[in-house]
């Protein structure tokens, strides 16, 4: 894109696991990824107290676009689980009050007292993109999936070992990069906030 400046998109997040997947699917995008590492200051702590994957997303896209002056990309995914009535859901990342692997184990501990119960689930992410004045935009994916018995994989990160994709045929932990890119709802997600991106 020779010609088009080059702006600064911050993205709110410190998952190294998103990070690298946004990178990669903005690449070419005339737009210089930057963490809240990268901003030279602490970075305030910005509690998600939303009811919904779009109002957390919504709360740090704003409070981070405040903060750092610049366009912000901020996200929340959440794993709904049929048998439990749509948990974790929007409390997917501190299900547990530990960390992944602690909200892995529960999820296989409560599927495992619903031995009955169909372990279909659904993978949802919200993106939002927020200017310190006031403009901003969000685009969703989703992806299908079901809950294996055990983990499954030792790619990825977070619940990724646990969502199996029937028409790939393996859990996100067991594709490669570009297969979950495929399948995955962030990677719903992010082509949809790249086609967004374009437009800003």
């Amino acid at each position: 894109m020779s010609g088009t400046a080059v702006r600064d998109l911050l993205v709110a997040t410190t998952s190294q696991g998103k990070l690298k997947e946004m990178r990669d699917a903005f690449g070419g995008l005339p737009f210089k990824i930057l963490t809240l590492a990268d901003l030279g200051k602490e970075a305030p702590e910005v509690v998600e107290d939303g009811e919904t994957l779009l109002e957390n997303a919504q709360i740090k896209a704003r409070a981070y676009a405040r903060f750092s002056g610049l366009l912000t990309l901020a996200d929340d995914s959440g794993l709904e689980v049929d048998a439990l009535d749509g948990a974790p859901g929007v409390f997917s990342a501190r299900w547990s009050g530990g960390g992944p692997e602690e909200n892995n184990k529960k999820l296989l501990a409560e599927l495992a007292a619903r031995a009955e119960a169909p372990r279909t689930a659904v993978f949802r992410t919200v993106l939002v993109v927020a200017e310190p004045g006031g403009r901003e935009d969000w685009v969703a994916g989703s992806a299908q999936g079901v809950v294996p018995l055990k983990p499954q994989g030792t790619e990825g990160f977070g619940y990724d070992p646990l969502f199996f994709v029937p028409k790939a045929g393996k859990t996100f932990a067991q594709m490669t990069a570009e297969e979950k890119n495929r399948f995955s709802h962030r990677g719903e997600a992010l082509r949809r906030a790249r086609k967004l991106l374009e437009r800003w």
